[in-house]
């Protein structure tokens, strides 16, 4: 099984551990026997961190730098005290590996581990809480013994969801990533079914890798990543090549592609505060020729990261001209009117929404700002603000036929959707009568049954086997 289908249900699997205070059944203590025969697995080779596995993985595949992880673990202290278990909450624990979210010990013996592993650690303070201790369970300079079994673990949903799965093979140097627009060199190995259809070392523009047979997943997941970072990217259709596949490379329509990318360099794109107004009008003009030509080739994501551009850079610019506030303002109205329309194709109707209110507050009669902005409301099923907006686009261009079928259309909509809603409710409500109207007969029976008895009478099935029994029936 691929890694990027590695899924996140965790199976309980029983732990070795018999007691405790971790001392097995033949009387030896775990923690000696770690100090004893354990493996060094520290870098420096200092004996800071010792391990013993306990029971041999179900795979050979070890989690990688940032994958989830699902442990279930038992921790104690050198005198064999148990300070906390997973296992005592009935619950796993979860945590991104080495990312600093637990301590040194775990995140380089995590990393060793394979699926189902069970393992003995033994972690010297300063790879644990070292002089500080930890609430009152922990002393300062405590050496700790932990059990750990990992049942599980998954990439790095980069956009939470499950478009770009990250693997990181190799961290990279530093903490500083490319910007949008920045111009990388990477070198990219891509395979789609087993089959290799991709490998060359490229330098592009970030948010421009589709003039270079380039899925926008990539462009998206480099902002992320940092110098000489090497890492494995699982995309799906909508961050790979689409609906439109890409025959160069035989690639299907909506297949699944992974990539291994390995960032040699980056040089940053200029970010707003570093650019005067001057170039940033001039910047603006690029970016939404750019962003059109992307737009008009069906290639919606590449076409929002050119227009949002714009606005990043010119939405909060003050202190302008006349001249350089009126080009401005058509460059953001046209930004966010163009936004809004990607949103749409994209089926991002909330954010439709939101661009067509920033373009209606810098022009609150903008026919295509309401049209757009209607048109986002009806497809969330929301009739009202929608007929509103199309009827305020009437007020606008009385000659506007679409916005009069629009109307229609929302009328349409909500009668169809105030129908089914009848339905549905009255379908309850008979629910209810026929469940009333059982509970009622219920009790009917049962107070002539009462009634019967308090008057000397048995009950029919009684009486049935009375006659049985003298051979009346």
């Amino acid at each position: 099984m691929e890694p990027h289908h590695l899924t996140s249900k965790v199976f309980y699997l029983q732990s070795t551990m018999t007691t405790d205070e971790g001392t097995s059944n033949n009387g030896e203590n775990p923690a000696a026997t770690v100090t004893e025969q354990g493996e060094d697995i520290t870098t420096k080779k200092d004996r800071g961190v010792l391990k013993i596995v306990k029971r041999v993985g179900t795979s050979d595949e070890a989690p990688m730098f940032g994958d989830k992880v699902y442990v279930h673990y038992k921790g104690m202290l050198s005198d064999g005290k148990k300070f906390d278990s997973s296992h005592d909450r009935k619950k796993p624990f979860a945590f991104n590996l080495g990312q600093g979210q637990v301590i040194k010990a775990w995140d380089i013996g995590v990393s060793t581990m394979k699926k189902g592993e069970i393992c003995h650690l033994l972690c010297k303070p300063e790879y644990a809480y070292g002089s500080a201790g930890h609430l009152q369970k922990i002393p300062s300079n405590a050496t700790l013994f932990f059990e750990i079994e990992l049942l599980d673990f998954k990439g790095e949903d980069l956009f939470e969801d499950s478009g770009v799965i990250r693997r990181i093979k190799r961290k990279g140097e530093g903490y500083s990533n490319p910007n949008e627009g920045a111009t990388v060199k990477i070198h990219l190995e891509g395979c789609c079914g087993g089959r290799m259809f991709d490998c060359r070392d490229v330098v592009f523009i970030v948010g421009e890798g589709e003039d270079h047979d380039i899925p926008i997943g990539i462009d998206k997941a480099l902002v992320k990543m940092q110098r000489e970072e090497q890492c494995i990217l699982y995309l799906g259709p909508r961050y790979g090549f689409g609906e439109a596949g890409k025959p160069k490379f035989g690639i299907d329509p909506n297949a699944e592609l992974m990539y291994e990318v390995t960032l040699k360099s980056f040089e940053k794109a200029k970010e707003s505060w570093e650019m005067d107004t001057k170039e940033k009008l001039a910047q603006a003009a690029i970016v939404k020729e750019k962003g059109t030509v992307y737009f008009k080739g069906g290639k919606y994501m590449q076409a929002v990261i050119q227009y949002r551009k714009i606005v990043s850079w010119l939405e909060m610019e003050y202190g302008l001209s006349e001249k350089e506030s009126k080009a401005s303002e058509s460059f953001l109205l046209a930004a966010f009117l163009n936004l809004a329309m990607c949103y749409l194709k994209l089926r991002e109707y909330n954010k439709a929404v939101e661009c067509c209110d920033k373009a209606l507050g810098l022009d609150s009669a903008n026919e295509k700002g309401l049209y757009r902005r209607g048109e986002a409301q009806l497809l969330m099923n929301d009739f009202e603000s929608a007929k509103g907006d199309f009827e305020k686009v009437l007020a606008v261009n009385p000659q506007n036929k679409a916005a009069r079928l629009q109307i229609s259309m929302c009328q349409r909509k909500a009668r169809e959707h105030n129908e089914r809603d009848r339905k549905v409710y009255a379908n309850m409500f008979n629910k209810f009568a026929e469940r009333d109207a059982k509970e009622e007969a219920s009790k009917a029976v049962s107070k002539k049954a009462i009634e019967g008895a308090a008057a000397g009478k048995q009950p029919e099935s009684q009486a049935m086997e009375e006659g049985k029994a003298k051979g009346h029936v």
